[in-house]
């Protein structure tokens, strides 16, 4: 079984969409879908016409309304509740296409040493197609060092053995966003994420709901993210990596508080450019042959 864990807040207008983007799905349409496909829609407090829109699927799908907590616990409450042996999220304002599920399937089957694998993309934003740039430029195998400094791991792209989520936990409830990047660092640490090179998701930006326009100085999560993988079993030269980013992140928002006129949140960040310009040093284990490589 894969279980999709759809969380939502306030997305009637998109909703419907990603459903029917999943119950579509070539994968499930070869078999009776309910034993293939567990489908979970976690509303997180939404107030407008989201569950009306959910609730018309009848029990095609499997409705969790909670309190509004954010996504991350919206992520949590569907992975405690799901019993697929795969796992697949999508945002609600993104779409599938048909055969996204299958060639990940196809692939993860083929390959038992994997624990994920994910897909190139397309993107719209504001209904207009965009070309990602060379900065999004996607990896594969051992990405770790290509995923600290942009977070390449769109969840909706992603297709996950369950027990991955069993050995490295969930999503930070602390993080109101960004919790992809700090999923993604202790997946990337731990596992190589292979990618198919095939853009098999539709990602649609540029609405007010998107929690990007929602937050300013999004490094500051990222900040977050990479002070905890600093506790992390990491190799001598992956310590290194996370502390230049950290540093090379603190200091954007430096500068960023500057210019607010925030001098405490300013100070803050100089403070912890300066500990981990020092603490650059090397530390850790030495890494194995191969390990920080892309493929």
């Amino acid at each position: 079984m894969i279980s999709v864990i759809i969380p939502t807040y306030n997305r009637a207008s998109f909703i419907g969409e990603a459903i029917r983007s999943v119950l579509q799905q070539d994968y499930f349409l070869r078999r009776p879908p309910a034993h293939r496909l567990e489908l979970l829609i976690i509303d997180d407090g939404s107030e407008d016409g989201t569950a009306e829109e959910i609730r018309s699927f009848g029990d095609r799908l499997s409705y969790h309304p909670f309190p509004h907590r954010g996504v991350s616990a919206a992520r949590n409450a569907g992975l405690r509740l799901c019993r697929g042996e795969f796992v697949a999220f999508l945002d609600s304002d993104d779409l599938w296409k048909k055969k996204k599920i299958s060639a990940q399937m196809d692939f993860l089957i083929g390959n038992p040493e994997a624990v994920a694998c994910y897909t190139e993309e397309v993107w719209f934003r504001n209904g207009r197609h965009l070309n990602p740039r060379q900065k999004h430029k996607k990896f594969s195998g051992w990405i770790f060092d290509r995923f600290l400094p942009l977070c390449l791991l769109s969840l909706s792209s992603c297709l996950f053995r369950r027990r991955v989520f069993d050995e490295i936990g969930g999503f930070d409830e602390e993080l109101p966003a960004c919790e992809d990047y700090d999923f993604g660092i202790r997946l990337a640490q731990k596992y190589p994420l292979y990618l198919i090179p095939t853009p098999l998701i539709v990602k649609r930006g540029g609405h007010p709901g998107q929690l990007s326009h929602q937050f300013w100085g999004m490094d500051r999560f990222r900040v977050h993210a990479l002070e905890k993988a600093l506790s992390l079993d990491l190799t001598e030269e992956q310590s290194l990596l996370v502390r230049a980013e950290l540093v090379r992140k603190s200091g954007i928002l430096v500068k960023g508080f500057e210019k607010r006129k925030n001098a405490p949140q300013a100070l803050r960040y100089r403070e912890l450019v300066c500990k981990h310009s020092a603490e650059g040093l090397p530390s850790g284990k030495p890494s194995p042959p191969g390990r920080i490589q892309n493929q």
